[in-house]
């Protein structure tokens, strides 16, 4: 321990030194350490660091957490401890070989894989695979320290002069935040890493995660499963780019329970759109799981080793701060804590505004789907059958820019009940079915029953597969038994639809293993499986449990539990899954939050808690799909020549088409298609977990920035900003389903369960939302009809969002008002009078203003129009009787 009294002395006697030599007395109080040869305590509460000064410099002896009741965990110390990156010359960008655990060269991906070839080949240099540059260890060999809570490091030699600043967080008493500043006295890259306080035993932890890239309770030593799917952690230290990084941080759980974690402080890492152009694949952070020396330890590396700001002339300085956060909890709970925070994510709610409701898209959208002309709408002639789709405008396999395609039956079903158009009830959704049924196999042998392929080619007139001639199981749970099980929610008695969906079930239910799994695809002219290297970690299983729910038939029901069991065992636990878009070779996606609504609905059927478990361990998993970075702001930039504040083009809040090394992020940011945010709002009301509820709204609310201001879309890829659909026609659909999903979810929450109605099933692809308006739903105990009602109501304030549902026997219009912002907010509510009167055939009586418990706040007179302040983030219900 050190003498206090005589470190006093020392101080004092430096205080007088720099007032005539102007020497820093932290220089002068290291030489009292070094005199004395006393141990280096950092300490609170909760946390004791103790370093050890010897002929080297210091070293850290003990990291320990205490218990709270005089105990004290100690963590196991870090050998290599402090590294500098150097380099002369630049690195190089050209990718380097690397060899599998066998010793044989890899070659991935296969040649066709045009978007990911080039992500992976950069993935591969020499900086990425931490292999670039000289390794300078160091131990400082001086320390000064003004308090228990703070202590100053510091080293030199012939290339660098480095201090470290490190002080414990008086907020965050887990948390000690450290600075390093490198003066260069050599001209040359350098690259300051994050010092190796404990380690984890590399054969067995309990969890390991970069948020967005690798997750698992083991290091994989199948390099490509690691490092391009995420499937456990790479067993070489690779560093990654924080372009796919959902969260700036490295976290490591012990085999003990303990979890470290290195975050990197704020403002480090890149701004995806610095100024007035898209800076989102700038390089300023790595994030690692193991230091240089192949240790265990959560390491950050800034900058980056050859990117800008890594080379410093003679005299020139960097610095890289950053925290490091240790308790005894779950890595979980630590990533939960960096993003609130040190990242304040839900104060972004208070910077959002609207300009435009998510009500007001639906009605724009509506309209866009039911034009032609806008939504691409085509009917051709298949085998003397008229079906009909969208265009597809993006590349598809064999395609000669003739691709066709619906995405979202349940949402073209529920818009066509909601709305009663008769231009979608007799021209779209008759052409649309017959898209449906021509889709399914009917030629005898293998593949007979299962989905044909989900793009349609008019010209060739044959149904195809976006990235090959291959068929996948998923492929028919989505195209075949999802698709039609959603339209028989509308139309119950369809037979020809029924016997349809029996026959994709029992293709389905054939080439399931007897352990419950299935191939990822199957080669369409040999029907020998494909992709062999990857296990299909994807709800497949949902379409056996929608063919028990429609069809009653047991072996449906037993076959699900199967194969839910398989999922649970393999990826649930495992943390490792599968995506569903072939472009990127499967790369991990939001095939993950379907998985989650698949294992809710098997729960629902089975009443098994295990996968009421396995869908929560899922949701903690697919939150670190979910960007939280940079903290968003009011700063002015420009986008496409217009202002924009920054947090109007915030990623912040947004999800992943798909993440990792290999994923479509890398190039274009996040997507604003955002179908996990009603399942977030969800699961918020049964764990009263904040962090989904603040995530859905910050992905649902005052995205204006990316919404055409003609049709009411959302373009789907962050970089595309406010482009609308552009080649995706069809996504409008997906926007009505998940806008919808999130409404009515936010509705039955705020309600306390007393707003409900019933849902659907999970629509392919893109997610977990679900239709709605195919049965009655209940509205404080009223039985009644979920309507969208084209110009009846107009509301002045577009923070507010409404719901209509109407009860035909009493007469009487619902209109649930959604407060979706932080404040309270003040609104003229008025509804047509000449659409009011053709609602009942009547004009209205009376009128109650209702309040999220079902109680009657005021009666007031028939009317036009009323004035109602609504609380933040709260509900109201406007109920009009009729004569």
């Amino acid at each position: 321990m050190i003498d206090m009294q005589r470190l006093n002395r020392g101080y004092s006697h430096c205080a007088g030194v720099w007032k005539t030599m102007m020497i820093l007395p932290f220089l002068c109080l290291a030489n009292v350490f070094a005199q004395s040869g006393a141990d280096v305590h950092l300490e609170n509460s909760v946390l004791q660091l103790i370093w050890r000064g010897g002929k080297n410099g210091y070293q850290l002896q003990s990291l320990a957490l205490k218990d709270g009741a005089g105990g004290k965990k100690q963590l196991t110390m870090a050998t290599q401890q402090r590294t500098i990156l150097y380099a002369k010359h630049k690195p190089l960008d050209k990718s380097a070989t690397v060899y599998d655990y066998d010793g044989k060269l890899i070659h991935f991906p296969d040649s066709q894989y045009r978007y990911v070839i080039p992500i992976w080949s950069q993935s591969l240099s020499p900086v990425s695979l931490n292999t670039a540059g000289e390794v300078l260890h160091y131990q400082p060999t001086i320390v000064a320290s003004a308090s228990p809570s703070g202590l100053r490091f510091q080293y030199e030699n012939k290339k660098i002069a480095l201090s470290e600043e490190w002080n414990l967080d008086p907020d965050h008493t887990h948390d000690i935040r450290v600075q390093m500043t490198l003066k260069a006295k050599q001209s040359g890259y350098y690259s300051l890493s994050s010092p190796s306080l404990a380690i984890g035993d590399r054969k067995q932890f309990q969890w390991a995660v970069i948020p967005g890239l690798f997750q698992g309770a083991a290091l994989n030593p199948d390099f490509v499963d690691a490092y391009a799917y995420g499937h456990g952690i790479p067993d070489r230290p690779v560093i990654v780019r924080e372009r796919t990084a959902s969260t700036l941080a490295a976290l490591l759980t012990t085999q003990s329970g303990v979890t470290l974690a290195t975050v990197a402080e704020p403002g480090t890492a890149r701004d995806p759109w610095l100024h007035d152009t898209k800076t989102h694949a700038d390089w300023k952070l790595g994030l690692s799981l193991m230091n240089r020396n192949n240790e265990l330890t959560p390491t950050l590396y800034h900058p980056v080793l050859g990117e800008a700001g890594s080379y410093l002339n003679e005299g020139q300085e960097i610095t890289f701060s950053f925290r490091y956060t240790i308790q005894q909890t779950s890595w979980y709970n630590v990533l939960g804590h960096v993003i609130k925070d040190v990242y304040k994510f839900s104060n972004f709610l208070k910077l959002k505004e609207t300009n435009r409701s998510l009500t007001d898209r639906l009605y724009a959208m509506y309209d866009y789907v039911l034009a032609d002309s806008t939504s691409k709408w085509r009917t051709v002639n298949d085998r003397n059958t008229v079906i009909g789709a969208q265009d597809y405008l993006g590349g598809v396999y064999g395609s000669a820019k003739d691709a066709m395609k619906n995405s979202d039956y349940g949402a073209m079903w529920m818009l066509a009940r909601l709305t009663g158009d008769t231009t979608l009830k007799q021209q779209r959704l008759p052409a649309a079915l017959n898209f449906k049924l021509q889709q399914q196999q009917r030629e005898p042998g293998f593949f007979y029953g299962s989905a044909a392929g989900q793009y349609y080619l008019y010209r060739s007139q044959q149904f195809t597969e976006e990235w090959g001639p291959y068929s996948e199981p998923i492929g028919t749970s989505y195209y075949m038994l999802m698709d039609i099980g959603n339209i028989l929610l509308f139309e119950p008695d369809r037979s020809d639809l029924k016997q349809a969906l029996r026959k994709a079930a029992d293709w389905l239910l054939s080439t399931m293993h007897p352990d419950g799994h299935w191939e990822v695809a199957y080669d369409n002219k040999s029907g020998r499986p494909m992709f062999e290297d990857l296990s299909d970690l994807r709800p497949t299983f949902y379409g056996l449990l929608v063919a028990h729910q429609l069809l009653k038939d047991e072996k449906y029901r037993d076959g699900a539990i199967k194969a839910a069991n398989w999922f649970v065992e393999h990826a649930a636990k495992k943390g490792w899954f599968l995506g569903v878009c072939g472009d990127t070779r499967f790369a991990p996606d939001f095939a993950t939050a379907q998985s989650i609504q698949a294992l809710l609905d098997m729960y629902t059927l089975t009443k098994d808690p295990r996968y009421q478990a396995a869908a929560y361990q899922v949701t903690k998993y697919y939150t670190t799909s979910i960007y939280t970075h940079p903290i968003p702001s009011r700063e002015i930039k420009r986008v496409n020549g217009t202002a924009r504040q920054d947090w109007e083009i915030s990623q912040a809040g947004l999800g992943f088409e798909h993440g990792g090394i290999m994923g479509s992020a890398n190039h274009h940011g996040p997507i604003l298609l955002s179908s996990h945010a009603g399942l977030f709002v969800r699961l918020y009301a049964k764990t009263k977990d904040s962090l989904l509820l603040d995530m859905a709204r910050a992905a649902a609310w005052g995205r204006d920035a990316f919404v055409d201001a003609n049709t009411g879309v959302a373009s789907y890829y962050w970089d595309a900003m406010n482009k609308g659909a552009g080649p995706f026609p069809h996504h409008a659909w997906w926007q009505l389903g998940w806008i919808t999903d999130y409404l009515l979810s936010e509705a039955t929450v705020r309600s306390n369960g007393k707003i409900s109605f019933p849902s659907g099933f999970i629509t392919p692809k893109v997610g977990p939302h679900r239709s709605y308006g195919f049965d009655k739903g209940r509205i404080f105990g009223r039985s009644v009809d979920l309507k969208m009602k084209k110009g009846l109501i107009s509301l002045d304030n577009a923070q507010i969002d409404y719901i209509l549902a109407t009860n035909s026997d009493a007469k009487e219009l619902y209109i649930v008002l959604l407060n979706n912002s932080v404040d309270q907010q003040e609104i003229r509510l008025r509804v047509d009078k000449g659409q009011s009167r053709r609602l009942f055939g009547s004009e209205q009586r009376e009128a109650f203003l209702i309040n999220a418990n079902g109680e009657n706040e005021i009666g007031m007179s028939a009317s036009s129009g009323w004035k109602i302040t609504l609380p933040a983030t709260g509900l109201k219900v406007m109920k009009i009787n009729y004569q």
